[in-house]
């Protein structure tokens, strides 16, 4: 993640406000299944960064609404890209666990 990454990171907070106001948005969490067991976003699914083709075979409605986030933003938006190339046309990268502003679930 550059500088200016950084400058211009995406909040998560406010991308799971947009989720919970989505009855049919699902949160997905990229990081590897130990950083997801030791605290993760309640109601999340844990789908690894390298588990892509289990998201095409969960979620195959392109237009499902899909919000990503993993550690610092980084791996998330890297997937939101892999699925817009697949032609997901509502994935939104949030950000980062590490600027949540919650209680985590283990």
């Amino acid at each position: 993640m550059g500088f200016f990454d950084a400058l211009f990171a995406p909040d998560i907070n406010k991308g799971l406000a947009m989720w919970r106001g989505m009855s049919e948005g699902v949160l997905i969490d990229v990081r590897d299944p130990a950083e997801y067991d030791a605290g993760h976003i309640p109601g999340s699914v844990n789908v690894p960064m390298d588990s892509l083709s289990r998201i095409t075979a969960e979620w195959p409605d392109r237009n499902t609404p899909l919000f990503l986030y993993c550690a610092i933003g980084r791996r998330s938006k890297q997937v939101a890209s892999l699925l817009q190339a697949l032609g997901y046309a509502n994935v939104t990268s949030i950000g980062g666990i590490k600027g949540y502003k919650g209680e985590l679930e283990k």
